[in-house]
């Protein structure tokens, strides 16, 4: 059954390849959701190039470009589904703060992986990192060589990274559940090396105690789980970044949450995050978690 939301999915576009298969894939999720879909370029070219006078014949060439982006990922959307519908809008400034302010009144922001510019595949653009740092919603970024099936996905399996906050929960169970997909839910955990005993009755016991820990929290995440969705919890030992990212490869989407504190003005992305948006297997869900 289609689950209708009010707030639009907005989808950052560049013109890049990229940004067109972010279109497609955030254009799969409307449909799922019964949701409208807003395409928005911000671009800098009447600080540059200044307005056109009135009664101009032509346009300035930054203009044109910018209503080219906007034009070519509508056509795209519409082709993927053609049911959804689809606003578009460019604006004039830099596509961090833009993005950021349209997050408000967003249900989710989709971003593609890299910009016109590019990196290489493993780095992601400085302006997805950017707006998954401070946007108001859950961002959503897609790695530059997934595929650009949204809804269901080939996996049929939603990834969880559980930490110390409940947000991300709950918008990882909302995601399992819409998709009809299984959640798969991780607690990394790990012995500091100081805590290690080589007294052979007591060996293993600090190990044992923080995998314990590390169960209670997962038990502790999960207990409003709806009755009927496919939940598998695992506890594994390891860094949070290298558990996620190796078990990446066999989901559609990774689900995190950033902490965010009202006021703050540094990069509010921890190094699990940051190192899920660089390397994971499969497209990232930010969720803002506040503080």
């Amino acid at each position: 059954m289609t689950v209708v939301e009010e707030l639009p999915i907005v989808v950052g576009v560049d013109g890049s390849e990229a940004s067109l298969r972010a279109v497609e894939w955030a254009a799969d999720e409307a449909a799922l959701r019964g949701t409208a879909l807003r395409l928005v370029h911000a671009s800098l070219w009447e600080r540059y190039e200044g307005v056109s006078p009135e009664g101009a014949l032509t346009e300035p060439s930054e203009q044109v470009m910018a209503e080219d982006i906007v034009g070519a990922a509508e056509r795209r959307a519409r082709g993927r589904q053609p049911e959804v519908k689809v606003s578009t809008e460019v604006l004039p400034e830099e596509p961090e703060y833009a993005l950021v302010r349209e997050s408000r009144d967003a249900g989710l922001l989709v971003l593609g992986n890299r910009g016109h510019r590019g990196l290489t595949e493993a780095l992601l653009g400085s302006v997805s990192l950017t707006v998954a740092a401070h946007a108001h919603c859950p961002v959503i970024v897609l790695r530059g060589d997934q595929d650009t099936r949204g809804g269901a996905g080939r996996h049929g399996r939603i990834l969880l990274g559980v930490g110390d906050r409940r947000e991300a929960v709950a918008f990882a169970l909302r995601e399992a559940e819409l998709r009809g997909a299984e959640l798969a839910a991780v607690r990394a955990w790990w012995c500091p090396a100081y805590e290690t005993t080589d007294l052979p009755l007591l060996a293993g016991a600090p190990a044992r105690a923080h995998e314990q820990a590390a169960v209670e929290r997962l038990a502790e995440a999960l207990g409003e789980a709806p009755e009927g969705l496919t939940l598998r919890r695992r506890t594994v030992e390891g860094h949070a970044r290298q558990v996620l990212s190796a078990a990446s490869r066999d989901a559609d989407l990774l689900v995190v949450g950033a902490r965010r504190k009202s006021g703050h003005r540094g990069l509010p992305l921890g190094r699990t995050v940051h190192d899920a948006l660089h390397h994971s297997a499969c497209p990232v869900a930010v969720v803002p978690e506040w503080t």
